[in-house]
């Protein structure tokens, strides 16, 4: 099983990008992708999760600038960054975790309960 995540650079403030997590040696469809950052410093958070079966949450349901979403046929989970603003800086991160029943809101944003972790892409937003 392994995750990798890729896509992130440098970036002016108001800018997008999208970073991709692909995955191989399991399907996407099978388990929960969860997208976390961790910015210099600080600890690592979640940011968004798409579950088996296709739905979404948001670690700040109000912040409409990240989408998550993904592609089958491609075994490919995206992360759409808009309108990034420094504080967006940090390394971010997929992973992935069995996921057979929902487990409550929060519980998909506590980085503890992913078992399979990509290696992480750097995104700095500076103007």
């Amino acid at each position: 099983v392994q995750l990798q995540a890729y896509g992130g650079g440098l970036v002016q403030p108001g800018g997008s990008l999208r970073l991709s997590c692909a995955a191989t040696g399991f399907r996407v469809v099978d388990y929960a992708i969860g997208w976390f950052r961790q910015a210099a410093g600080k600890e690592r958070e979640g940011v968004s999760r798409i579950r088996p079966e296709g739905t979404t949450g948001y670690r700040d349901a109000g912040d409409v600038r990240f989408v998550v979403s993904r592609d089958v046929a491609k075994n490919t989970v995206y992360l759409s960054m808009n309108n990034l603003t420094p504080e967006d800086t940090a390394t971010y991160y997929c992973a992935a975790v069995n996921d057979g029943y929902y487990r409550g809101p929060d519980w998909y944003f506590n980085p503890a309960n992913y078992i399979y972790w990509g290696q992480g892409t750097q995104v700095t937003v500076s103007s």
